[in-house]
C-alpha cells in the first residue's frame, strides 16, 4: 500500500498530521494545550493520524507523536502572558492567605487557652480567698464569744494601725482644746530609716499608735479602748 495506493506518502502523512493537529487544538482550550496538557494531545493526534493514514491505504503505521513546544499565536501572545501572570498572581495570594491561616489559627487558639487558663486561675484564686475570710470571720466570732471585750480592743488597735501604716501623715484634734495635733509620720519613718533602724518600721508605728490611742475617740463610750492595755501592742488575750 505505501507504494501502490499513495502517490507521495510522506506529503500525506504530513497533510493528514497537520489536520489531526488542527482538528486537536480546536478541541481543547489553549492554555491546557500550552501547559499540563501537551501529552493528552499527542495521544489524541496520534490516534487521529493512525486513523487518517488507515483510512488512505498508506501502509504507515505512526509510531508516536511528540508535541516539542507549544506557542500561542503572535496575536495573541500578550493577552495570553496576561492571563497567566493573573492566575499565577491568584495562586500567590491563595498561598500567603493559607500561610497566614496558618500561623494565625494556632495563635488564636493558643490565646484562648491561656486566657480561660487566667480566668480559671482567677477563680481559684477568688475562691480560696473568699473561704479564707469565710474562715478567718469564723475564727473572730469563736474569739469574740469567747471575750467580746479583749476582741473588740485588738480589732480597734489593728484597725488604727493599719490607717497610720498606710498614712504619711495624721492630723488629730485633740479633745478638751482647739489645738490640732500633727503627727509626721514620714519624718518619723525616715529618721528610723537614717539610724538604721529600716526593719523596725512596724514595730515603731505600733508604738505610736499606742501613744496616740488616749487622744482618739473609742469606737462608743460603753466600748472604749482600755488604754491601760495599750502598751502591749496588738492588744493579746490577757
Amino acid at each position: 500500500d505505501y507504494v501502490i495506493a499513495v502517490q507521495d506518502p510522506e506529503r500525506s502523512l504530513d497533510n493528514a498530521a497537520e489536520s489531526a493537529i488542527r482538528h486537536e487544538v480546536g478541541s481543547n482550550f489553549m492554555d491546557q494545550i500550552l501547559t499540563t496538557g501537551r501529552e493528552q494531545m499527542a495521544a489524541a493526534v496520534q490516534d487521529r493520524l493512525q486513523e487518517y493514514m488507515d483510512n488512505y491505504d498508506t501502509g504507515i503505521r505512526v509510531a508516536r507523536v511528540n508535541v516539542v513546544q507549544a506557542q500561542p499565536p503572535d496575536a495573541v501572545r500578550p493577552a495570553f502572558d496576561d492571563v497567566i501572570r493573573a492566575r499565577e498572581d491568584e495562586q500567590r495570594a491563595q498561598n500567603q492567605a493559607q500561610q497566614y491561616a496558618n500561623q494565625r489559627i494556632p495563635e488564636a487558639r493558643g490565646e484562648a487557652q491561656r486566657q480561660i487558663e487566667q480566668a480559671n486561675a482567677y477563680k481559684q484564686q477568688a475562691i480560696a480567698q473568699a473561704e479564707g475570710e469565710a474562715s478567718r470571720f469564723d475564727q473572730l466570732l469563736v474569739e469574740y464569744q469567747k471575750a467580746p471585750e479583749v476582741t473588740r480592743q485588738r480589732l480597734y488597735i489593728e484597725s488604727l494601725q493599719d490607717v497610720m501604716t498606710a498614712s504619711s501623715k495624721i492630723m488629730i484634734d485633740v479633745e478638751g482644746g482647739n489645738n490640732m495635733l500633727y503627727v509626721p509620720l514620714d519624718k518619723i519613718m525616715e529618721q528610723n530609716a537614717a539610724a538604721g533602724r529600716l526593719g523596725g518600721t512596724t514595730q515603731d508605728l505600733r508604738d505610736l499608735a499606742n501613744q496616740l490611742a488616749p487622744y482618739l475617740p473609742g469606737p462608743s463610750t460603753a466600748n472604749s479602748v482600755d488604754r491601760t492595755r495599750l502598751g502591749s501592742g496588738r492588744g493579746g488575750r490577757p
